[in-house]
This record gives structure tokens, C-alpha cells and sequence, in this order.
């Protein structure tokens, strides 16, 4: 599985400007778009989600967890490491919020002239 990129995300990223939220907290649809092909540890995610205090991601993971939209695996052998990965809930998120992001880009100056007036 190919590396998570530390540009994965643009600096705006989460915006307050946009109209929707996923999951319970502004970080969550970053989360889930990390978690998009395949089980990720925690420090793999804090690649792309550096700017996310390492307290919000636990949180965050946690909630994404207890709502069913993410699954904790915890591996004993040989040494101790945890993953996460999306459960099928979390994955119908998916395609929901690419069009949320495509909205979003496609409307970006709309939403800065809304906020500005």
C-alpha cells in the first residue's frame, strides 16, 4: 500500500466555510479519506493530518469508532500495534463525500462571497 502523502490535503482543509460536516467533528471526513484504501496506523495518519493535535486524532478516531465508521484492531504479536480501517458503513461515506468535495471546489468562490458580504 502506497504511503499517505503529507500534501494530501490542502491547507484550508477543514474549511469553516463549508456548509456540512461529516462524522462528529470537522476532522472526521479527512480521517476517513486517509483510511480510504486500507488499514492505516496512527502515525501513518499523522502524516497528512499533522496539523490535527495528536489529542484531536485520538478523539476523532475514537468518535469514528464508536459511530460504526471505523474499526480498531489491536495486534498483540510480535509487538504490540494498532490499525484502523473503515468498517463497510464508513466506506458508504465515501462516495457521498467526494461529491461533497467536488461541491465544494466548484462552488469555493460562491462561498467566499457569501461569507465576505
Amino acid at each position: 500500500m502506497e504511503a499517505l502523502r503529507a500534501d494530501m490535503f490542502e491547507e484550508i482543509c477543514p474549511s469553516t466555510l463549508l456548509p456540512f460536516k461529516v462524522g462528529g467533528d470537522k476532522w472526521a471526513g479527512m480521517v476517513l479519506r486517509c483510511l480510504e484504501n486500507g488499514p492505516r496506523r496512527y502515525s501513518e495518519l499523522r502524516v497528512p493530518l499533522a496539523r490535527i493535535s495528536p489529542k484531536m486524532l485520538t478523539r476523532s478516531l475514537r468518535s469514528l469508532e464508536r459511530d460504526g465508521f471505523v474499526r480498531r484492531t489491536e495486534y498483540a504479536d510480535p509487538a504490540r500495534r494498532v490499525t484502523y480501517e473503515l468498517t463497510g458503513l464508513g466506506r458508504s461515506l465515501l462516495g457521498p463525500l467526494r461529491a461533497f468535495c467536488d461541491w465544494a471546489e466548484d462552488h469555493w468562490d460562491e462561498l467566499l462571497d457569501a461569507r465576505e458580504s
